[in-house]
């Protein structure tokens, strides 16, 4: 199994952070490669276009409002990956800055281990670096 994940500080107390993207059907509000989502099964799942069409569909598997984190696997997805499973949280730093965390584990298949590594490190960073330009913005 693989894992990866990225960091980024950001000059905004947590609880702002978190309500952007806190809602696991909110990342069209903040990365511009994923335009369209869409909940199923009372909220626990999400399918995603990405900017190609593509379609990614990730059930929920753990929220936490209170310590601002939640948990998804991935169902369908065209990464050569399986057992997918990935973390977003929004830890509190002091100063009222807050740190995101994106995070997954997962394994390899049709590709090495090195270039999904590679994959969702770039997904994460990028990400994260979008969202500054959002909240930026």
């Amino acid at each position: 199994m693989a894992t990866t994940s990225a960091t980024i500080d950001l000059p905004l107390p947590a609880d702002r952070v978190w309500q952007l993207i806190g809602g696991f059907d909110s990342l069209p509000d903040w990365l511009p490669y994923i335009p369209e989502s869409t909940l199923s099964e009372g909220g626990r799942v999400r399918s995603l276009t990405n900017e190609e069409g593509g379609v990614i569909v990730e059930r929920l598997e753990a929220f936490d409002h209170r310590a601002r984190t939640y948990s998804y696997s991935i169902i369908r997805t065209p990464f050569p990956v399986t057992g997918y499973r990935s973390t977003l949280t929004v830890h509190e730093v002091p100063g009222g800055r807050s740190r995101v965390e994106w995070s997954g584990t997962f394994t390899p298949t049709g590709a090495g281990e090195e270039e999904a590594i590679t994959l969702f490190q770039g997904v994460y960073t990028e990400g994260l670096a979008a969202l500054k330009k959002t909240l930026e913005g």
